[in-house]
């Protein structure tokens, strides 16, 4: 079984000065963790701010990138880049875990296939079109529909990535900008980290059509561990707690993470927020059987948004406890060929198939 985590922003943690290569304290990823979890690979995702544009958001996604590849390089005996499957499976056979590298947020590429051929030849594997709000590419799911789907720009960008091999993910897309995707695209297409509006109605969601959609394609749907993502209570919880309330913490030690206090009082945030009531394993489970009744086995992944979210389903605190989904899936039932597809296979299988 290779174990693949389809969505990681370890990049913004790595600029925030978290070493890797060491088991950090109160951290949800770094090199050690993964390997305790038994994580081959992840998707180091780039994750680039909607308040960022032009240039400054082409800069942001680079320096980010060059800092995952200088702690990628500082750990030669524990991990290295991988740019395909194929990559992924040497540097197992290796006892090497892999990095791989995505783009969250198309506003980087400024409207531009160089740049985008010059973050392929760095390693980007692929690019999440929008995040928090409408852009170049297309509109977001939180976003004001600017478009009503996907841009002239990101008609363009489709089948422009398509040639490229560079896979589309189109998690954080607006319902019309995936469904425009799903027409263009004619190679498969993933939905990197999300979870099912049928069972959560959160916005971020995929309702059962465009699941489907996304199978039809022979894409892949990847399952999140972020608790607003898994159950409307526990955005209600929260929204009770008033701890939403605290989150400029976060902003004030993103801005300055070299200061000690700052991190203390996010720290001390995040103690707060793991203290409510959260859904748990069982809770992430219950949608990938769902995504799985609706596409199938073979079109079903995880994709955890570790690093990128500021609590987690209880259980999972951090990628060390990554094991622990497949005991609750064994215990609910699902082969061992099952489970191997779902912890990597199944996205293994579409980049595969991307590169073409």
């Amino acid at each position: 079984m290779i174990v693949l985590d389809a969505h990681c922003d370890a990049p913004s943690q790595m600029v925030r000065l978290r070493d890797f290569g060491q088991d950090n304290a109160f951290a949800q990823v770094d090199f050690p963790k993964m390997a305790r979890g038994g994580v081959d690979a992840s998707f180091f995702a780039a994750y680039v701010p909607a308040s960022l544009a032009g240039q400054a958001a082409t800069d942001y996604a680079r320096r980010l990138l060059d800092e995952t590849l200088r702690q990628v390089a500082a750990c030669p005996d524990r991990v290295a880049l991988a740019r395909c499957s194929g990559g992924v499976r040497r540097n197992r056979r290796a006892g090497l875990t892999s990095v791989l590298l995505g783009i969250e947020n198309a506003s980087a590429l400024q409207e531009s296939f160089e740049l985008l051929h010059d973050f392929y030849k760095r390693g980007v594997r692929y690019v999440t079109l929008t995040h928090s709000a409408d852009n170049q590419a297309g509109d977001s799911c939180t976003g004001q529909g600017t478009w009503g789907g996907l841009s002239p720009f990101g008609r363009t960008l489709i089948p422009e990535m398509n040639r490229r091999r560079m896979l589309i993910d189109v998690a954080h897309s607006a319902d019309s900008t995936i469904r425009d995707v799903l027409a263009l695209s004619q190679r498969p297409i993933a939905y990197t980290h999300g979870a099912c509006r049928a069972l959560s109605a959160h916005r971020r969601n995929l309702p059962d059509e465009l699941i489907r959609g996304i199978a039809d394609g022979g894409g892949v749907v990847c399952i999140s561990i972020y608790p607003p993502f898994l159950d409307e209570e526990f955005v209600r919880t929260l929204a009770a707690s008033g701890l939403e309330k605290k989150m400029g913490v976060e902003d004030a030690f993103i801005k300055d993470p070299a200061d000690p206090a700052k991190r203390a009082a996010w720290e001390a945030v995040q103690r707060e927020l793991q203290a409510l009531p959260r859904p748990g394993i069982g809770r992430v489970v219950d949608h990938i059987e769902h995504a799985v009744s609706v596409a199938g086995i073979d079109h079903v992944g995880i994709g955890t948004d570790y690093d990128g979210i500021e609590v987690t389903a209880a259980g999972l605190e951090d990628i060390g406890s990554f094991y622990k989904l497949w005991d609750e899936m064994r215990a609910r039932g699902f082969s061992r060929r099952d489970i191997d597809r779902i912890a990597g296979g199944n996205l293994l299988r579409v980049l595969t198939a991307v590169r073409k």
